[in-house]
């Protein structure tokens, strides 16, 4: 049954008074006026990357030796330094839709979407969702997530649209960099991607063996496990509080948002001879054989499994799956297909956002950032206030994780200076950077796209769970590690 053929009081249009016995609570209201503020005042995430590029560029002229020439060159000269990087996320996103849109999965998808019994359930379970899956791989998260909220928008109309796509988002806005796909994570564990340099600072005269961090002392500390129980816990009710519900919802209608037949519905067979090898299993099969093979080998051969990740391998991964999921050739280049609008975005603004790293970089103004903060700290405070800065530096760059080599040099030097566990400040770096993703549009580019949402239309949920995550990860990340010893 579509939304068309319920009722307009059951569909959602949102357009009608609140029942006055109706009681949304202060979250709700404080979620409504955020929303309508950003729907008002908040433009299109392209638009903070054109700011953001003319603010640092100005910056640099002004607190620089460089010279205006020189930082124009150097703008220019980083514009298309992160092509591979940005062609590595682009897969990590279209492999992700891949698995996340083929049947067996999506049939997952339908059984969790039909399991809520309120809308406020359906958002806050949308909300789970997406931090658990993001804990595996946040590329998968991203797409798994927004099926799932369109899903629990088919089969719930009434239930707020916005309210639901900013749910689908929270992987990203809280604990994905705590999880197996963890960006600083993984190049600390894997001593082919740490250069030499910062090796050498690591390891601080043998204080930490080899110059490498091993993913049990950063995403497999006890510490780190309860940081994630935590903010999902607490997101999770927030999302339930915070769910518009009656005249205030507005389902997917309302926003005039189609939201199509589910993935699985669209089936098609070989209408020619020529066709076969299209809709055949085989040419899957074998590939999946060869792909697995080689992973095996991969993992195998490595000392240790676990460093054996990286983008590469995880978009491998991904890509093998989605390839044996689909079954045949032609489900699998029309699920990439279907994804590709997801990625537009990403592919025009991540220039502009590797123009900015290479200014923050290589005129050394992230340098004297943050040799203010550790001016100022002491042990106990040096945690949070890098929070603080991964955070506003995330603001200008979000990099999903790219920018911790550009920290990692003075966050660690400075961590060995004051005693602090290194391992821990990866860690620190991770939680900071998520909060960036709540304020800063960027990394909602996908759930957006799969979803016909715009920006704004989810930021005013967005940032109320920004105010209420800053605190308590800024608590977290200054009381846990009174339980670590330094160096790890």
């Amino acid at each position: 049954m579509s939304s068309a053929d319920l009722p307009a009081s059951i569909g959602g249009a949102g357009t009608g008074k609140r029942p006055p016995d109706e009681d949304e609570g202060f979250l709700g209201r404080l979620a409504a006026r955020f929303t309508d503020f950003a729907e008002r005042y908040i433009p299109d995430a392209f638009i903070f990357a054109l700011a953001a590029t003319f603010i640092v560029v100005a910056l640099a002229m002004l607190t620089t030796e460089v010279g205006v020439g020189g930082v124009i060159d150097l703008w220019g000269s980083g514009f298309w330094e992160l092509l591979p990087f940005t062609m590595q996320m682009a897969l990590v996103i279209i492999t992700g839709y891949v698995v996340a849109t083929s049947p067996p999965v999506y049939r997952l998808i339908a059984r969790v979407a039909a399991m809520p019994q309120g809308d406020r359930t359906a958002v806050a379970t949308v909300a789970l969702f997406a931090m658990l899956s993001a804990w595996i791989n946040w590329g998968f998260s991203l797409i798994f997530s927004a099926m799932l909220a369109k899903e629990v928008a088919r089969r719930r109309p009434g239930t707020d649209y916005r309210a639901l796509g900013a749910a689908a988002f929270m992987g990203l806005g809280s604990i994905w960099a705590q999880g197996l796909s963890g960006s600083a994570a993984l190049l600390m564990a894997t001593e082919s991607a740490v250069p030499p340099a910062l090796r050498t600072i690591v390891a601080a005269g043998g204080a930490v063996p080899g110059g490498i961090i091993p993913l049990r002392h950063t995403i497999f500390l006890w510490q780190s496990f309860v940081s994630v129980a935590v903010e999902i816990t607490v997101v999770t009710i927030l999302f339930y509080a915070l769910a518009p519900v009656g005249g205030r919802a507005k389902g997917a209608s309302a926003l005039g948002v189609d939201l199509g037949a589910p993935p699985q519905a669209l089936v098609t067979r070989a209408a020619t001879p020529g066709e076969w090898l299209e809709h055949s299993r085989l040419l899957n099969v074998l590939f999946g054989v060869l792909s697995l093979t080689y992973l095996s080998r991969w993992f195998w051969a490595a000392k240790d499994p676990l460093a054996a990740l990286s983008f590469n391998t995880v978009n491998l991964i991904f890509l093998t799956a989605g390839v044996l999921l689909h079954g045949t050739p032609n489900r699998l280049m029309r699920a990439v297909k279907e994804a590709t609008p997801g990625i537009w975005a990403l592919v025009l603004q991540y220039p502009f956002y590797a123009g900015i790293a290479a200014l923050i970089a290589k005129t050394k103004m992230n340098a004297a950032i943050a040799g203010w903060f550790v001016s100022i700290s002491t042990p106990l405070t040096f945690p949070a206030l890098i929070a603080v800065y991964s955070a506003a530096l995330g603001m200008f760059v979000p990099s999903g994780g790219s920018k911790w080599v550009i920290e990692a040099p003075y966050v660690i030097q400075a961590a060995h200076d004051l005693k602090v566990h290194v391992g821990w400040m990866v860690a620190v770096y991770d939680l900071g950077e998520a909060l960036a993703n709540l304020v800063q549009p960027f990394w909602m580019l996908p759930v957006l796209g799969v979803l016909g949402l715009k920006a704004k239309d989810v930021m005013g949920y967005t940032f109320l769970v920004f105010l209420v995550l800053a605190p308590l990860v800024l608590l977290l990340v200054t009381l846990l590690p009174l339980t670590l010893r330094y160096p790890l």
